[in-house]
């Protein structure tokens, strides 16, 4: 039986549906979900708003927001399922070292095609992410390394079978 917080991170581009497999995964595994997004600051929701991709230091506070809040819930015990499009290791790494020892942090990086995603975004109806920045997305990632603690999941299958591949991956 594990007794120190877990702390799942919830990755991938726009359009993953990590917001919804996140909630799902938080509510069955009995942990506190987290979303990133709304850890944002006002300037990068404004920058992504009008098209503009942001930075490695648009990304930095961010990163930093989500990884002290982890830190506080891994202080107080409380396990958490966190949304971060975490597109680098380095941002991956920053978002390790917020839990005791980086070791209970496991990444779910939601995956498909471009084109699926693509189509995806074409029907949002609430979100400051622009599908003109979905490339860049694509362009940015760096697929989880065999060294980082993690799965990477197809999310074109119905979101039943997406949540429950990624539940069975998470260490209990």
């Amino acid at each position: 039986m594990r007794t120190a917080p877990v702390h799942v991170v919830v990755m991938g581009v726009s359009a993953t549906g990590k917001t919804t497999i996140a909630q799902r995964m938080a509510a069955d595994l009995g942990y506190e979900f987290v979303e990133g997004d709304s850890l944002h600051p006002q300037a990068n929701i404004e920058k992504m708003e009008a098209g503009t991709p942001l930075t490695d230091a648009d990304r930095e506070p961010w990163l930093c927001a989500i990884a002290a809040l982890v830190a506080e819930k891994d202080a107080a015990g409380v396990s958490t399922v966190v949304t971060c499009s975490a597109l680098k290791r380095s941002y991956r790494d920053l978002l390790r070292s917020a839990s005791e020892g980086g070791s209970d942090t496991f990444f779910v990086h939601l995956h498909a095609p471009y084109e699926v995603l693509e189509e995806r975004m074409s029907h949002r109806t609430k979100h400051f992410m622009p599908t003109s920045l979905l490339r860049s997305q694509f362009d940015t990632l760096e697929p989880l390394q065999p060294d980082e603690n993690g799965v990477v999941v197809d999310v074109t299958p119905p979101v039943d079978e997406v949540v429950a591949e990624a539940e069975a991956a998470v260490p209990h």
